[in-house]
C-alpha cells in the first residue's frame, strides 16, 4: 500500500520570509515594508518621499531578496521537528513559489536546516496543478496539503478535492490579520499542534465538521 504524502510550502511554512525581507528593504533601500492582512499589494512606502512602491517593483524586490539574501531565512519554529516525525511514516514534498533558478539554493538553504526533502519550484504558478501530478505520481494512500496563502488552498479544492487542506501563517503578525482559508479543512499556525492534525489525517481520522 502506498505511503501518506505531506506536500508542504515553504516561505511562511517551514522558514520565515517576510521579516526578513523587511528588514533588508529596511537596511538596502530604505523602504518600510508592513504587509497587510497577508497582502502585498501596497505594503511598501519609500521613506525618502513616502511613495508607495509598485506591486512591479515590489516583486522585483521579492526576486532580489531570493537571489541574494536567502542566508537571513530562519526556521519556524518545531518545523523541522514535526517533519522528522511526519517523515516516519509518509514521503515528503517542499513545493515552493520559487523559479527553477532557485532549486539548488532552496535545497541548500533547508538542508542547512535540516530538512532533506524532495523540492519543487513552482515559479508564481497556482498549486493545484503540481499538487495533482504529485498526486498521480505517488498515488498516496491519503494526502495533506500545508500553505499559508488562501489562492493555493481554492486552487488545490479545485484540481485534488480529495487532498486534506491545511492552512499555516508562521508569521504572527501576519496571521493575526488573515482569517482561515475558506478552502482548507482546518487552520493552524503552529507546527507542535499541526503535525498532530496531519498524523491523524494520515491515520484515517476523519475532518471534524
Amino acid at each position: 500500500m502506498s505511503r501518506p504524502l505531506l506536500i508542504t510550502d515553504c516561505d511562511e511554512v517551514l522558514l520565515h520570509m517576510v521579516r526578513h525581507m523587511s528588514a533588508w528593504l529596511d537596511e538596502a533601500h530604505a523602504i518600510d515594508f508592513r504587509p497587510t492582512g497577508g497582502f502585498f499589494s501596497k505594503a511598501a512606502r519609500r521613506r525618502s518621499d513616502g511613495s508607495i512602491v509598485s506591486d512591479d517593483e515590489l516583486w522585483a524586490f521579492l526576486d532580489g531578496f531570493f537571489a541574494t539574501e536567502m542566508p537571513r531565512q530562519t526556521l519556524v519554529p518545531h518545523a523541522r521537528e514535526a517533519l522528522e516525525r511526519i517523515a516516519e511514516v509518509a514521503d515528503v514534498v517542499v513545493l515552493t513559489n520559487l523559479g527553477e533558478e532557485s532549486l539548488t539554493g532552496r535545497i541548500d538553504q533547508l538542508a542547512r536546516f535540516g530538512i532533506e526533502h524532495r523540492v519543487i519550484c513552482n515559479g508564481m504558478a497556482s498549486k493545484g496543478e503540481p499538487v495533482a501530478r504529485l498526486i498521480a505520481e505517488y498515488s498516496p494512500s491519503v494526502a495533506v496539503f500545508v500553505d499559508d496563502l488562501a489562492g493555493h488552498h481554492a486552487s488545490v479544492a479545485r484540481a485534488a478535492p480529495d487532498v486534506f487542506r491545511l492552512h499555516m501563517i508562521a508569521e504572527p503578525e501576519i496571521a493575526v490579520e488573515c482569517g482561515p482559508a475558506p478552502d482548507a479543512h482546518a487552520r493552524i499556525d503552529d507546527w507542535a499542534e499541526a503535525v498532530d492534525w496531519v498524523l491523524a489525517r494520515f491515520a484515517g481520522h476523519p475532518v471534524a465538521a
